[in-house]
C-alpha cells in the first residue's frame, strides 16, 4: 500500500496548516508578552517598598517597570513584586531613569490598583517615625494606608463646596486666642497648648478653629481619643461649616466607607478630617493645621509596632510639613508643658476670674460619711441642691457591682479556694465568685481568722447606683459603663452615675459633679497615675454648668486634688516637669524598653551601642508566660534611659540593634521607644 493509499492521508495538508497556524499565534503571544515585559520608555525603574518587617530589608528595592505598566504604577500604587522567592504586596515610592542596582532587574508582577494612595510625604513621615521608634517602615504604612476596597474605588468622589465665612465666637474668653485665630485665617502656622474650661464648649471651639483655617484655604487634621468624641467633633463640623466637608475616619463604619472617605482625603475631595489615632496618618492635601485632643488619654498610644503616639506624629507632621498645631485639653501633659517651656508652642487658657465665676470645687475627706451610706455629708448636700437644679453626675473608678471582696472581721482580701484568686459580687443576690476560674464560693471562711462576713472595699458603678438609689428615694438613677454607655442626657433632675470615659454629655450640663474613691484612682503603680488621676477628674468635672459645682472625696492634701480643686492642671504640669527631671524620668529624659528573655536580653546588652550618658536598669522579670517543652519561661524587661538631648541617638542605636539582629535571625525582643506606662 502506497502512502498515498495510507488512511487520512488527505488530511495530512489540513493538520500541518493548523500546526504552523498554532506555532505562528504562539510566536506572536511570545512576541507580545516580550514586548510587554520590555522596560518603560520613561522613567523603568520603580522604588518599591515591600511589605516585609525585617529591620534589615526595610528599606526601598528597584524593579524595572514594564512598558504595560508605565502609566500605571505610578508612585502611591500597590503593586506586587517577586521577594526572596514569593509574591509580596508593596507600595511604589519613586518613579526614576537609573538604578545602583549592577545585575538585571526584577519586573513588577502586577498593579493591584493605579490609586496613588501613600502620598509623598506620608511615606516620608514614616521613614521619620521608624527611625524615632525604632521600627520598621512596613509596620507604619500598616497603621497609615487602610486595606484596599476594590468596590469602594471605583466610586467617585464629589467635590466640596466653598467654604463658608465663620466667625469664631466660641474662643472670645481665652488669652490670645484671637491672634492664634487671626494667624490661623493668614495661613500662617501659630503653635498653641491650650488648657480648655469648665463648661467650655470644646467641639465647637476646634470646629471654629478648623474652620479658621479651612478658609484660608488649608487642609486640617483633628485627632481625638475615642469614637463618642469623633461623633461629637464631626457634629460640630457640620454645625459650623455645613454638609459636605469634613469625613471621619474611624473602623466604626466597616472597611468599605472607611476606604471610600479615606479615598476622598486622598483625592482631595475632603480636606477636613477628624478621626482617631490612625487618621493622623491621613494624606490630608495642602495641610495647614493639626489638633490633637486630650493627647494624655492611653487610647492616643497605639499598641501595634512601632507604638507610636498621636501627639508625636502631628508633632513630626507639623515640622515636616510647616503646619499650625493646637494641643488641647481640659487637663495638660508634661510633654505638653515642655513644648511650652522650650518656647515651641505658646499658651491658650482663660484667665483666673472666669476660671473662678464657673466652677466651684471641693475636696472632702472620705471619712466623713453620711449614715447608712459611702457618701460624705458634703457630697450628699450638692447632690441634692443640684438635683433642684438638673442632673447630677456621679463619677466611679470601676464598673460593675462589687470588684473585690474583703474579710469583714479582718480585712484580709478575699481569694478563692480552689486557685487562691480574687473574689467578686457580679451583681446583688448572687454569691461571690472567682475572677480568674469563675468558681462560686457559696460557704466562703476567711484563711486567716475564720470569719463569714464579706465587706466591699472597692464598688463599682451598679453598686453605687443602687445605694443612691436607697438614699435618694423617687429620684431616677442611671448608669452608664462599659457596653451600656449613654451619649447624653437631658436637663431633667436625675443622678448619673458613670465609669470614667464613660460619662455621658447633659444638654444643658451639670448641676453638681461628685467624684468617688479617688485613692483607688491615684492607687495604679505607675509613673504616670497622678498625671492620669487629675485628667480623668478634669474630664468630668468640665461637664458641670457654669456656675456649677464639683465635689471629690479623698484627701484633701494630695496635689493632684489640690489641682482639682484650683482648677490648675497648668500649675500641676509644672510641677511633674521639675520633679521628673529632677529624677531623670521623661519628659526630661528618653527612655526605650526592651522585653524579651534573657539570652535575648543578654545579646542585646553585648550588641547594643549606647549613646553617652546612657542608664541600664535591669532586666527584672514579668508576668510568666505559660510553658513551652515543659519549662515555663519568663519574660524580663530591660529599661534604657538616656538625657533627652541624647534621645534621636538612642532610637538610632536601636534602630541598628533591630537589624542585627534581623540579619542574624536572633530571638525577637520588643522594643518600645518613650512608652506610655512605665
Amino acid at each position: 500500500m502506497t502512502a498515498d493509499e495510507a488512511p487520512g492521508a488527505d488530511m495530512l495538508p489540513g493538520l500541518r496548516a493548523a500546526v504552523d497556524d498554532a506555532r505562528a499565534k504562539a510566536a506572536a503571544t511570545r512576541l507580545r508578552k516580550a514586548a510587554s515585559w520590555e522596560p518603560a520608555a520613561v522613567d523603568p525603574v520603580a522604588r518599591v517598598l515591600v511589605d516585609i518587617a525585617l529591620a534589615h530589608l526595610d528599606r526601598p528595592f528597584d524593579y524595572a517597570v514594564p512598558t504595560a505598566m508605565a502609566d500605571t504604577a505610578v508612585p502611591g500604587a500597590r503593586v506586587k513584586v517577586r521577594f526572596a522567592g514569593q509574591e509580596v504586596q508593596g507600595f511604589v515610592v519613586e518613579r526614576t531613569s537609573q538604578t545602583d542596582h549592577t545585575g538585571t532587574l526584577q519586573p513588577l508582577r502586577r498593579v493591584v490598583s493605579a490609586e496613588p494612595v501613600l502620598a509623598p510625604e506620608i511615606a516620608e513621615l514614616s521613614a521619620t517615625l521608624a527611625t524615632r521608634y525604632a521600627g520598621a517602615r512596613s509596620d507604619v504604612l500598616r497603621l497609615a494606608v487602610p486595606p484596599r476596597h476594590a468596590t469602594a474605588e471605583k466610586a467617585s468622589s464629589a467635590p466640596a463646596p466653598p467654604p463658608p465665612a465663620v466667625t469664631s465666637g466660641s474662643w472670645t474668653e481665652v488669652e490670645h486666642a484671637a491672634a492664634f485665630l487671626r494667624r490661623l485665617a493668614a495661613g500662617e502656622t501659630p503653635r498653641a497648648v491650650w488648657t480648655a474650661a469648665p463648661a467650655d464648649d470644646w467641639p465647637r471651639m476646634v470646629a471654629e478653629a478648623a474652620a479658621t483655617s479651612y478658609g484660608a484655604g488649608r487642609g486640617v487634621l483633628v485627632c481625638v481619643p475615642d469614637g463618642r468624641d469623633v461623633e461629637r467633633v464631626g457634629a460640630a463640623l457640620t454645625a459650623v461649616l455645613g454638609e459636605g466637608h469634613h469625613v471621619c475616619l474611624t473602623a466604626e463604619g466597616g472597611p468599605a466607607k472607611r476606604y471610600r472617605d479615606f479615598l476622598a482625603v486622598v483625592r482631595g475631595s475632603r480636606r477636613v478630617v477628624v478621626g482617631t489615632r490612625s487618621a493622623a496618618f491621613a494624606p490630608v492635601h495642602d495641610l495647614g493645621l493639626v489638633v490633637v485632643w486630650d493627647d494624655g488619654d492611653d487610647l492616643h498610644a497605639e499598641p501595634r509596632a512601632p507604638y507610636p503616639h498621636t501627639r508625636e506624629v502631628l508633632l513630626a507632621r507639623a515640622e515636616q510639613q510647616s503646619t499650625a498645631v493646637l494641643v488641647g485639653g481640659f487637663a495638660r501633659t508634661p510633654e505638653a508643658q515642655q513644648l511650652l517651656a522650650s518656647g515651641w508652642a505658646h499658651e491658650l487658657a482663660v484667665p483666673r476670674d472666669v476660671l473662678r465665676a464657673r466652677v466651684r470645687a471641693v475636696v472632702v475627706p472620705a471619712e466623713d460619711r453620711q449614715v447608712g451610706t459611702r457618701i460624705p455629708r458634703a457630697a450628699y448636700d450638692a447632690i441634692r441642691r443640684g438635683l433642684e437644679l438638673g442632673p447630677v453626675l456621679v463619677q466611679t473608678p470601676r464598673a460593675g457591682y462589687a470588684a473585690s471582696l474583703a474579710c469583714d472581721t479582718c480585712r484580709t482580701p478575699a481569694r478563692c479556694s480552689v486557685c487562691t484568686g480574687p473574689l467578686a459580687v457580679p451583681g446583688p443576690a448572687v454569691p461571690p465568685q472567682c475572677r480568674w476560674c469563675g468558681h462560686v464560693e457559696r460557704a466562703w471562711a476567711c484563711s486567716t481568722c475564720g470569719g463569714r462576713g464579706l465587706r466591699a472595699p472597692v464598688r463599682g458603678e451598679a453598686r453605687t447606683a443602687e445605694e443612691l438609689g436607697r438614699t435618694f428615694a423617687g429620684t431616677t438613677v442611671r448608669s452608664s459603663s462599659g457596653e451600656r454607655v449613654l451619649e447624653r442626657v437631658g436637663p431633667a433632675a436625675a443622678i448619673v452615675v458613670a465609669t470614667v470615659g464613660a460619662e455621658p454629655v447633659a444638654d444643658e450640663g451639670y448641676a453638681a459633679v461628685v467624684v468617688l474613691d479617688t485613692w483607688l484612682t491615684l492607687a495604679r503603680d505607675d509613673l504616670r497615675a497622678a498625671e492620669e488621676a487629675l485628667r480623668r477628674w478634669l474630664n468630668a468635672a468640665a461637664l458641670v454648668r457654669r456656675g456649677g459645682h464639683v465635689v471629690a472625696v479623698g484627701d484633701p492634701a494630695h496635689p493632684a486634688l489640690q489641682a482639682l480643686v484650683r482648677w490648675d492642671p497648668a500649675g500641676f504640669a509644672r510641677r511633674e516637669v521639675e520633679e521628673r527631671s529632677q529624677a531623670h524620668l521623661p519628659p526630661a529624659a528618653r527612655m526605650a524598653t526592651v522585653t524579651g528573655d534573657l539570652g535575648a536580653l543578654d545579646d542585646v546588652l553585648h550588641l547594643l551601642d549606647l549613646p553617652e550618658g546612657a542608664e541600664v536598669l535591669g532586666p527584672v522579670p514579668l508576668d510568666s508566660r505559660p510553658p513551652r517543652d515543659g519549662h515555663r519561661e519568663e519574660e524580663h524587661r530591660v529599661l534604657l534611659r538616656v538625657p533627652r538631648t541624647h534621645g534621636a541617638e538612642l532610637s538610632i542605636a536601636l534602630g541598628d540593634l533591630q537589624r542585627v539582629r534581623s540579619a542574624r535571625k536572633l530571638d525577637p525582643v520588643r522594643i518600645q521607644v518613650d512608652p506610655l506606662t512605665i
